[in-house]
């Protein structure tokens, strides 16, 4: 039976209600049956003999309100939304600051980069961003395999005055994130603790989120005032304080991940902050945000349904056009569905067995790198391949020969970190990882490059999330490749989130929310 005339209006007036978020509600109940609907509340002027009545109305819901004010304030920011430092620089100036003009934070991808490109990055972002007071940090990764670039790179942040960094892949602390953190710590003149430096701090474990919610090892804090990297005064304060600011749960993400539920995560790594909190009687100091797996409007909905204090989004931003990746690159993120990735062996992490998720439409990337994996453990040096296969690996798999990787491998420690080479010098199976490492950091370079004759060979970090995007924006003004700007990304996502949001406020209350309430066509917005 089709509606009458006024269903037909109460149902378009409905939609309105929830898609016109910053408008408040009104709620009505219909006095014989009970039954509770919603309409702006500009609309829902009751007459004589109505027989509805007021059953209530919801507030005007911002965007910016989703999240945790706190976030908001501790960043300086209007949003509660933050893109995450995509590594070798696919995460660029250009992003991090068109992210920041728009009240938002942007980490600069500078994991992978030699210590000069971060450098450069950092001096370009400065340039991007003057006077316009966003807001902005850097990635300091964890990296086991160079620890003195670990360390450099941290006293360039110091040095530069870099005010957040995202700190990721830590499996423990160092010395180098404890000294980011710490460098700076002050006593205000209202009495308080202050920090020059804030650490937002992606995990995984809980285990791992655990080492940064609280302060720093007594033992470490010691050693770095002994090195005179810290004063006495600054190792005092970070005494009594949790490393980082924020911890972000990172759940399926692209890249470097345990493949997580963020439903399971983020609710755990939330109880042991409040746990933690409790037992230290401080409360307040840390903020927990979710990650992974958010490439949909109901997706973020659901991040800040489940208390996360601010969303990261990562593979969503690698297909924007102010990413790093190549115009190719982009193009092959466009088209991936939700099942299209699949886990590879990791360049920065490849001895300890450490895999990473990445896009495995159109690309054998990940089938090879985990073939150099199992040669790698299953053999001690390149002179124990049996010729067949070293023939494989030149000839499917690296595409020149050993000797020639080996050549080029030599030349970039040389000029990165010697001390790579002098531990393989003597270590045949080192020398091995080495060379296979040659090809998982290239496979990341041709992806950037957009290296036609290695398109097979592209390392493309990519998580569900992308599929999930990619079937959202389908039809709409995002979904070429060419059209998704990383803002305009964010607040449809936001502003999606924000309707969905609304949405599910309206059910709960006994309002009969159509289908298509939940739906939010992406849509330019200023």
């Amino acid at each position: 039976m089709d509606p009458s005339p006024n269903e037909a209006i109460e149902a378009k007036l409905l939609l309105q209600a929830v898609h016109d978020v910053r408008a408040p509600v009104q709620l009505l109940r219909h006095e014989r049956t009970g039954a509770v609907t919603a309409l702006p509340a500009s609309s829902a002027s009751l007459t004589d003999g109505d027989p509805r009545s007021s059953a209530g109305w919801l507030p005007p819901l911002y965007p910016e309100w989703l999240g945790d004010r706190a976030f908001q304030q501790a960043h300086g920011l209007r949003f509660p939304y933050v893109t995450g430092a995509m590594a070798n620089g696919i995460a660029t100036p250009q992003l991090v600051a068109a992210i920041g003009r728009a009240g938002m934070l942007g980490f600069f991808g500078a994991g992978g980069l030699s210590y000069e490109r971060v450098e450069a990055g950092l001096v370009e972002i400065d340039r991007l961003v003057a006077g316009s007071g966003a807001s902005w940090g850097a990635n300091l990764i964890h990296s086991p395999a160079e620890p003195e670039l670990e360390e450099r790179v941290a006293d360039l942040f110091i040095r530069r005055g870099v005010l957040r960094v995202e700190a990721s892949a830590f499996m423990d602390l160092t010395p180098a994130v404890v000294r980011y953190a710490a460098s700076g710590l002050h006593v205000d003149a209202a009495g308080h603790i202050a920090r020059r430096h804030l650490v937002v701090a992606k995990v995984s474990r809980t285990e791992v989120a655990r080492r940064f919610m609280l302060p720093p090892p007594e033992g470490m804090l010691r050693a770095l005032v002994e090195a005179r990297r810290l004063s006495e005064s600054e190792a005092g304060l970070a005494a009594r304080l949790p490393l980082a600011t924020d911890i972000t749960v990172e759940a399926d993400s692209g890249g470097h991940t345990d493949n997580r539920p963020l439903a399971a995560l983020l609710p755990l790594v939330i109880a042991l902050r409040d746990e933690i909190e409790a037992a230290r009687g401080v409360r307040g100091l840390i903020r927990v945000g979710a990650a992974g797996g958010l490439g949909t409007p109901a997706a973020v909905a659901g991040a800040f349904a489940l208390g996360a204090a601010y969303v990261l989004t990562g593979s969503v931003n690698q297909a924007a056009v102010e990413s790093g990746l190549s115009e190719e690159g982009r193009r092959m993120l466009a088209s991936a569905d939700v099942a299209d990735v699949a886990m590879a062996a990791a360049a920065d992490m490849f001895e300890l067995g450490v895999k990473l998720q990445v896009l495995r439409r159109g690309t054998l990337f990940s089938v090879r790198a985990n073939k150099l994996y199992e040669v790698w453990r299953d053999h001690d040096s390149l002179e124990a391949l049996p010729p067949a296969l070293r023939a494989e690996l030149e000839q499917k798999v690296l595409g020149r020969t050993l000797d020639a990787v080996w050549q080029e491998t030599t030349a970039f420690w040389q000029r990165r970190d010697p001390g790579q080479l002098e531990r393989a010098a003597g270590d045949g199976k080192q020398r091995m990882a080495l060379c296979f490492r040659w090809y998982l950091g290239m496979s990341s370079r041709w992806a950037i490059d957009g290296d036609s004759a290695r398109r097979a060979d592209y390392q493309i970090w990519c998580g569900p999330a992308m599929g999930a995007f990619n079937a959202w924006v389908k039809g709409s003004f995002l979904e070429p490749a060419g059209q998704r700007e990383a803002v305009q990304i964010a607040r449809n996502l936001l502003e999606g989130a924000a309707v969905v949001t609304r949405a599910h406020q309206l059910r709960t209350f006994g309002v009969a929310v159509p289908p298509e309430a939940f739906h939010y066509p992406p849509r330019r917005l200023s």
